[in-house]
């Protein structure tokens, strides 16, 4: 089981930032690759850990149908570090622990296309099951 990580960053413990709050999402708002999508609804930390338990909930379902796609559109940059239980302050920052990504309301998270509708909506109940947030079911609008 590969978790998701990026293979090379620039710095490798990051501040924390601002996490209450993040605003509404300005990228990554329509569905672009496949027919129908999955829209988060609240703003969270999604670890490398719940991606992957999502992707396979979902891969379950469409592996079925011949000729289907996923997309993942969201990926864990932002390192977490984290101290021992029994440190005491002034120890310096903790050590690498796992790698997240800041989702915001709006965001699509995943995409699917060569599915019915019956079934896309089934693979994303599976995955918002696994996932820290409240999601939504969205297709792709037609121009």
């Amino acid at each position: 089981m590969s978790l998701l990580s990026p293979r090379k960053i620039k710095h490798r413990k990051q501040q924390k930032g601002r996490r209450r709050g993040l605003g509404v999402a300005t990228s990554k708002i329509t569905v672009s690759y496949g027919g129908y999508g999955l829209r988060s609804l609240e703003s969270k930390w999604v670890t490398s850990r719940q991606i992957e338990s999502a992707r396979v909930a979902i891969s379950k379902v469409i592996a079925k149908t011949k000729g289907s796609r996923m997309f993942i559109r969201i990926f864990p940059d932002k390192p977490v570090t984290n101290h021992g239980n029994e440190s005491v302050m002034g120890s310096g920052k903790g050590g690498l622990d796992h790698y997240v990504v800041p989702v915001k309301p709006g965001m699509i998270l995943f995409e699917i296309e060569g599915v019915d509708e019956s079934s896309a909506k089934l693979a994303f109940l599976r995955a918002s099951h696994k996932l820290p947030i409240k999601t939504k079911f969205a297709k792709r609008e037609i121009i």
